[in-house]
């Protein structure tokens, strides 16, 4: 038996990805394309049971899947510069090999898409909220892809639920010399796909219940996600920038978490926009789809007009 292995645990996967006639499509990058499309389709419900166009949110995602991915690559190449593979010119371009910082992705991403939703003269608060939990959705679609690149776990564990990690594997993702002996680890990807999809359903059940203003329910995104990168951050073994004898990313995930809270905060007491820009606000249009968020009692949906 091979190091800590356990009677049962998550079998490691066989392949990663598969042939269609000469090209090889890997399943991280599958995985990503499914979570994009789903983020699309759930922003796109939300934003019009608010009262919003549609079309906006494919014109929106041209702009910020490939922000998203540039932002989420550079700020993996600056923070972790000594994981780029392959060690040539173009390493540090080479996603489909991992390597997508969720932080850096974010904010590209949320730059881009501002940029698009205020030049079509929407509000961009409200589109925030729309697409929040529909970024969480994605999110965990995503961490499918860390189990097929083997990736992203944390300590050595003999737990029912731990995942095997080939030795190749352990080799190339630079965990501690002490910790190659051991097979079986806490999958990280897991924990966080399984967060991922109870935060987005709060955040849901919030805006149904709750009057959360314009930006309310991304600042709380914003805030719920770092405050559970901060327990992953002390599991994972995985090669990582250090500070103060710490990962990076937990600094990251503490200012974040802060951030986020405050922000949220600041949000929910600002005062509130006079009735005539109220009502300057877009209706729900007829035929709008009330499953994708439901109407408050007063048949208005629950995103709420600033």
């Amino acid at each position: 038996m091979n190091g800590m292995r356990g009677v049962a645990f998550i079998p490691s996967p066989p392949v990663n990805g598969f042939h269609v006639g000469p090209l090889y499509l890997h399943f991280y990058g599958l995985m990503y394309v499914i979570a994009i499309a789903l983020a699309i389709w759930i922003t796109g419900r939300r934003w019009q049971a608010a009262g919003g166009d549609r079309a906006l949110v494919g014109d929106v995602a041209l702009w910020v899947v490939p922000a998203g991915i540039i932002g989420g690559r550079i700020y993996f190449d600056i923070t972790t510069p000594f994981d780029i593979t392959p060690h040539t010119w173009w390493g540090s371009l080479a996603v489909w090999n991992g390597g997508l910082g969720i932080w850096g992705g974010i904010a590209g991403g949320a730059l881009a898409g501002a940029w698009r939703v205020r030049r079509s003269g929407a509000s961009v608060g409200l589109f925030m909220n729309a697409i929040a939990p529909a970024l969480l959705v994605a999110q965990a679609v995503g961490r499918i892809g860390n189990y097929f690149n083997q990736e992203l776990f944390g300590k050595p564990s003999g737990l029912p639920w731990a995942l095997e990690i080939t030795r190749a594997a352990r080799l190339r993702s630079g965990i501690p010399a002490a910790d190659l002996k051991f097979s079986t680890f806490q999958p990280s990807f897991l924990y966080e796909l399984i967060f991922d999809l109870a935060l987005a359903a709060f955040l849901v059940w919030l805006g149904h219940h709750r009057r959360i203003r314009p930006q309310g329910l991304f600042a709380l995104y914003v805030a719920g996600y770092s405050g559970y990168r901060i327990f992953e951050e002390t599991i994972r073994i995985d090669s990582s920038a250090h500070f103060l004898g710490l990962r990076l990313n937990f600094f990251i995930a503490l200012v974040l978490t802060i951030a986020g809270l405050a922000w949220s905060v600041i949000v929910q007491r600002r005062p509130e926009v006079p009735a005539e820009e109220a009502a300057a606000e877009p209706e729900s249009p007829p035929g709008s789809d009330p499953a994708a968020e439901p109407a408050s009692p007063g048949g208005r949906p629950r995103l709420p007009q600033s």
